[in-house]
């Protein structure tokens, strides 16, 4: 009686947000699959008639008729990808090292520096984008300092280029590498790294074989949420890439709401969701059910 007391309690609990996601989130999501089938409207929208061309548009068995395939948008595509995984080595980088310091500071300190890296979270997105324009354009806040400290002789022309983009994407990004890190670090068994100490291992040799597995679960957590908003964004190349710098998010925003391609768009959103989705699954069965054993 209890059992079923409690089963009652769970899916009284669960179907509000089911429901939720389903109309809200599963709902949108199949018809943009759909829509990726579709034939473009001349003038917009969709025609419903089967269209598996707008695939081939990108990845190269367009008919040559109606379609004819288009090596920029594989260009772009792969230019996303290795940005993305650009961006997860450099936070990885810096976030690393700093979780590492972080999680030896005494209790109040790591809740401060903590509250630290969420601190950009309350200001807008935008707003944040807009002072790194401030800073890399060539009359800005980083060129006038190297200027005035004689370190350069003429401007640095940043803005506008892939390294403006990576800075960018890496400085909205860093709260999602550090915390999973921070996570998986502040778990670590300190006993452990002692005891590699007294069998004679040095600094190098600890990190390899007891630091780096044990916290293996968090790098692969926050490598996979770096990724994801690095390969779908599109805010960041566009106020700091501008039109030198196009990631597959802008190309598929230009496709919804300046091309009016609705099908060719949906197919460049769900190709980006199947690699997130074999990213995920890779991550589950690789990383996520070794942490669950543990």
């Amino acid at each position: 009686m209890a059992v079923k007391r409690d089963s009652r309690r769970l899916f009284a609990l669960l179907t509000p947000g089911t429901v939720f996601l389903g109309i809200f989130f599963l709902g949108p999501l199949a018809v943009m699959v759909v829509f990726s089938f579709l034939e473009p409207g001349l003038y917009g929208g969709v025609e419903w008639n089967f269209y598996h061309w707008n695939y081939g548009r990108i990845l190269g068995w367009a008919d040559g008729e109606w379609e004819d395939f288009d090596p920029v948008y594989a260009e772009i595509f792969f230019r996303s990808v290795r940005l993305a995984l650009t961006n997860v080595a450099i936070t990885l980088l810096i976030c690393y090292p700093a979780a590492l310091w972080v999680s030896g500071l005494s209790a109040r300190w790591r809740t401060f520096v903590v509250f630290i890296v969420t601190l950009p979270f309350f200001v807008s997105l935008v707003v944040r984008l807009f002072c790194w324009v401030l800073i890399l354009r060539p009359s800005g806040f980083l060129s006038s300092t190297l200027l005035g400290l004689g370190l350069i002789s003429e401007p640095i022309d940043i803005i506008y280029t892939e390294t403006a983009v990576l800075i960018g994407m890496a400085y909205i990004l860093l709260p999602f590498m550090f915390l999973p890190l921070y996570a998986s670090i502040e778990k670590l068994d300190h006993s452990l790294v002692e005891a590699s100490y007294d069998l004679g291992a040095n600094p190098y040799q600890t990190f390899l074989r007891v630091i780096l597995p044990s916290t293996l679960p968090g790098i692969a957590a926050g490598s996979v949420l770096v990724f994801i908003p690095s390969l779908g964004n599109f805010i960041v190349p566009d106020l700091l890439g501008g039109a030198k710098v196009l990631m597959i998010g802008n190309l598929v925003e230009q496709q919804f709401l300046s091309a009016r391609n609705w099908p060719f768009g949906s197919a460049l959103s769900v190709m980006i969701m199947l690699v997130m989705f074999l990213l995920i699954v890779i991550y589950l069965r690789r990383i996520g059910r070794s942490e669950i054993v543990r």
